[in-house]
């Protein structure tokens, strides 16, 4: 565990990432991101399906971000946010740890030859066929919050190092909060640990999460002081000192980050000052994933009522933008008028009418935009969405026969600096 990893001083290290490997990567100037996107659209003249491009630079930038902000706090990044192979070899070659919750997130990332020691295995409630599969590839540390999960572990993986769950005091306002699922009442936590105890389970600190996309970040300090009272009542039960603590996710790369990095240190000083051998670990998600990924998509229908421009998109609801409903994210876009308007793609200067935005499939649910201005466009024109990686198409569905992990993601490198 121990403190942040640090970036490599080039591109070479993740050029040479399994996941990025052999890959082609296009560099691009500050600012060049439309350009390089026009490029490809133009280039799809023949099939123009949807396509992500994931710039390198970006995950670099937001790794340089999260260890100058939280040097202490090692980053084990949530794979079930975004699992593209390429992204997932980028975190590593930067040095990220991986919180997995499933056989197949910690194969995925095993695949990348990224060691187990590597990985948390976070997830409160897990089948015991994938407790299994982490014991034989020597996944050994995990969290829990219930006594029949203490039992699973005993029987199945009695060697792995465990980190008590509990709940945190409020979710900081998140997108999606996690309390209602998962983490021990504080009444519930010295029972717990002493039934870890009675089965010779070595409890090795404490895990919390306040939800995903918080907007109060006071909420990380009130779950550090629930996290510091836990840790006494391990002491007050004669346990052995507890050494981890794991503060979960909930960050976001807006400029609210450096709140919830100030908070996070300020608590850390008044609860854990005098605990300097301490590692502390956090699981961000959509902090690396969101910005590093822009979504292109092409236009498939159009229709014209009145003032009114009402566009069909060939990803929606069912696909890619399941975040709209899943993650209670707000979405929004820019044309690219490749067929329509090449002299001007971006539209500017232009007229704008009101624009309702469909998905590509028969249910009236697949709305992805209403009342959203746009310029005249036509079919074949394009729609690019920016920050789209966090809980986008690792979500997505084939519904109605449109795939969404067929989506093709190009490779691009902005220079961070």
């Amino acid at each position: 565990m121990g403190s942040s990893p640090k970036s490599p001083k080039s591109l070479q290290t993740i050029l040479a990432a399994p996941g990025v490997r052999g890959k082609r990567i296009t560099t691009i100037s500050k600012g060049g991101l439309s350009d390089f996107m026009q490029a490809i659209a133009f280039s799809k003249q023949e099939s123009r399906e949807p396509f992500y491009v994931l710039d390198l630079g970006a995950v670099m930038s937001l790794m340089d971000k999260w260890t100058r902000s939280l040097p202490m706090v090692r980053p084990y990044y949530a794979v079930k946010c975004n699992p593209d192979p390429a992204f997932l070899g980028t975190m590593a070659a930067l040095g990220s740890s991986f919180d997995c919750a499933s056989r197949a997130e910690m194969e995925a990332v095993l695949s990348l030859g990224v060691s187990p020691d590597r990985i948390v295995f976070a997830n409160p409630c897990k089948a015991e066929s994938h407790i299994k599969y982490a014991a034989s590839v020597g996944v050994n540390l995990t969290t829990f919050d219930s006594r029949d999960e203490i039992e699973k572990i005993r029987k199945l993986h009695p060697k792995c190092a465990l980190l008590i769950r509990i709940k945190a005091p409020d979710d900081g306002g998140a997108r999606c909060p996690l309390g209602p699922k998962y983490g021990a009442l504080p009444e519930e936590v010295a029972p717990l640990l002493q039934a870890a105890l009675s089965a010779r389970l070595t409890v090795t600190g404490v895990s919390f999460h306040i939800g995903s996309g918080a907007k109060d970040s006071r909420a990380y300090h009130r779950a550090i002081a629930a996290a510091k009272t836990t840790f006494e009542t391990a002491t007050r039960l004669g346990m052995p000192r507890m050494r981890v603590l794991n503060i979960g996710g909930g960050f976001t790369a807006n400029p609210q980050f450096n709140e919830a990095a100030s908070a996070v240190k300020g608590a850390l000083q008044s609860y854990f000052a005098s605990d300097p051998g301490l590692s502390i670990m956090a699981e961000p998600g959509r902090f690396f994933a969101e910005s590093a990924f822009t979504l292109a998509t092409n236009i498939i229908g159009k229709r014209v009522r009145g003032e009114l421009r009402e566009y069909w998109i060939n990803d929606g609801i069912y696909g890619s933008m399941n975040c709209i409903l899943y993650d209670h994210a707000t979405v929004t876009c820019t044309p690219l008028a490749c067929t329509s308007n090449r002299a001007n793609p971006s539209c500017k200067g232009g007229r704008t009418y009101s624009s309702t935005v469909f998905g590509p499939t028969c249910d009236a649910l697949d709305t992805v935009l209403k009342g959203h201005q746009l310029p005249e466009l036509q079919v074949n024109d394009w729609l690019v969405f920016p920050d789209m990686g966090a809980y986008t198409a690792a979500a997505g569905s084939n519904f109605n026969g449109f795939s969404t992990s067929a989506i093709l993601t190009y490779l691009a490198y902005t220079n961070p600096s």
